[in-house]
């Protein structure tokens, strides 16, 4: 059974629409899969984050500063961005897209990212509450 539940973390860790499920196909209970998954999905979140903080240092190195020129509309995401901000890239894109895209977004953006881990791991939070507890109730009705 720890071996399922690591496992479960593990996947978590990278996406948690494939430990979810594959918790309920583990045949573990919903709270052991849930705490599982949340404990996964926010030490996804940190990795994401560090890891994203020491790529952007690393590029920021040999970069040329870029002259900006105001030419082009504001794509989708520049108006997703000016619309909801850092909030509605870490609930609505963790919850969309998963942690660690919504984190290489806020990178993206030079985002903060001691917000930006906030307010994903809300997301992680509302997203395995969301998950699980459909995972739970489809079960109910096989």
């Amino acid at each position: 059974m720890l071996y399922k539940i690591i496992s479960v973390f593990a996947l978590a860790t990278f996406e948690i629409y494939a430990a979810i499920p594959a918790g309920f196909a583990f045949g573990l209970s919903p709270w052991i899969i849930f705490f599982a998954s949340l404990a996964g999905g926010i030490v996804g979140v940190f990795v994401a984050a560090y890891l994203g903080e020491k790529i952007e240092k690393l590029i920021s190195k040999f970069r040329k500063p870029a002259v900006k020129v105001n030419n082009k509309k504001p794509g989708l995401a520049d108006k997703l961005w000016d619309k909801y901000g850092i909030v509605g890239l870490g609930l609505l894109g963790t919850f969309t897209v998963g942690a660690p895209v919504s984190i290489a977004v806020g990178v993206g953006f030079n985002v903060n990212m001691h917000k930006m881990a906030t307010w994903c791991c809300i997301g992680v939070l509302a997203r395995c509450i969301v998950f699980t507890l459909v995972g739970y109730y489809g079960m109910k009705l096989f």
